[in-house]
């Protein structure tokens, strides 16, 4: 049976409601969990990877990032000023150092 042109447009709209419900309740969970106490340091790229980032992009929230070859200037800077559905995250959420790491473990 084909879809009407009215049906397509409401299923789209449900699907782009739905995505916008689901990346909002995960932005306000990720922001909603409290910083690093100061002094904190990540062990590894991969631990930040496993505690922030995998949050989302192993849920199939936001896309695969690991194994795609991704530039690490290009995550920091996704990291830093977000895009899309992705939020950006302050240096008291990652520091520098951390954000460095966690890019290098995703290009790779």
């Amino acid at each position: 049976m084909n879809a009407t042109r009215a049906e397509r447009t409401a299923s789209a709209l449900i699907l782009t409601g739905l995505f916008a419900i689901v990346t909002a309740a995960g932005v306000a969970w990720a922001t909603s969990q409290e910083p690093p106490a100061s002094g904190f340091v990540w062990k590894d790229g991969a631990e930040v990877y496993a505690k922030v980032c995998a949050f989302c992009h192993e849920a199939k929230v936001g896309p695969t990032i690991r194994g795609r070859g991704l530039d690490p200037a290009y995550i920091r800077f996704v990291v830093r000023h977000g895009n899309r559905a992705m939020p950006a995250f302050r240096t008291a959420e990652i520091d520098d150092e951390s954000l460095a790491e966690v890019a290098e473990y995703v290009s790779k």
